[in-house]
């Protein structure tokens, strides 16, 4: 009988682990370059060089684009996120103590997620300056233009982040707060702070670096990243006697690589400026 309930509490608190992943998880996993399934201990993702046409004579060869193929290696790593959950506890509060346990993991590996991705976009081709201002419309259009005068694609996979405080300044802008001008485009940022202006979708996130009091805000191209995953989001469940309680062992394996530094510009804002 003890063997049969505890079967039953592993798979039950999987499902769990799995739905808050998916619902409350990482903000930045569906935004960039996804591989799952990744066998090994690396992955290679492919990046192909800007075309050209040019003319052919008559009967003459046509012309070659020479296409240049470079690639990107991403390393995994594994990362954990554990618990244990008393078996008292779960006898008296069951539902609700693995439910805090559940989405306690499935945070803490999505923080991860984000935090390996924003560490990446450190390597941005582009940086505009803090200037001793905050998050201001010139600067975003400034970065607006690099992205078009480096060719980066406006095809609706540009995306920014920025901290709360900035998300304050740009709920200033006229066109941001618009509804005649912002949109979602996403539907799972469905429920979540986050707008689409210039063709970016605009979220705040609170994990961007700070440092002297500039925060780093980023917008980038989806292709600009990748993410690679070994295993997705596992959770296993392990009897303990000694501590009377089971060992929640959240699992994932994961890496993050920078594949287009072009595709990202970093826009340093004064995290103090004063909202107007």
């Amino acid at each position: 009988m003890s063997t049969t309930i505890a079967n039953s509490f592993v798979t039950e608190y999987a499902e769990m682990v799995h739905q808050s992943y998916q619902q409350r998880g990482s903000k930045m996993r569906n935004t960039v370059r996804l591989q799952t399934g990744v066998q090994g201990s690396s992955c290679v993702f492919q990046k192909v060089g800007r075309g050209a046409a040019g003319k052919k004579t008559r009967h003459g060869n046509v012309p070659l684009m020479n296409l240049n193929h470079t690639s990107v290696s991403c390393t995994l790593s594994d990362w954990y996120a554990a618990d244990y959950v008393d078996k008292l506890d779960e006898l008296k509060e069951k539902q609700d103590e693995k439910k805090v346990a559940a989405e306690a993991g499935a945070w803490a590996l999505g923080r991860k997620i984000d935090e390996l991705l924003i560490e990446r976009m450190g390597g941005a081709a582009n940086t505009i300056d803090e200037a001793g201002t905050g998050l201001t419309k010139d600067k975003v259009l400034r970065a607006f233009g690099t992205l078009n005068a480096s060719d980066v694609a406006d095809d609706g996979h540009r995306f920014a982040l920025v901290g709360p405080h900035q998300w304050n300044e740009l709920l200033n802008i006229q066109e941001f707060k618009s509804s005649d001008y912002s949109g979602e485009q996403y539907p799972w940022l469905s429920g979540t702070e986050s707008r689409t202006w210039l063709g970016i979708t605009w979220m705040f996130h609170t994990g961007l670096p700070i440092a002297d009091g500039s925060r780093s805000c980023f917008i980038y191209h989806r292709n600009a990243l990748g993410l690679a995953e070994g295993q997705e989001i596992k959770a296993f469940v392990d009897w303990v006697p000694e501590k009377a309680a089971h060992l929640v062992d959240h699992m994932l394996s994961a890496g993050t690589c920078l594949i287009d530094p072009d595709g990202i510009i970093e826009i340093r804002c004064d995290d103090d400026a004063v909202i107007v």
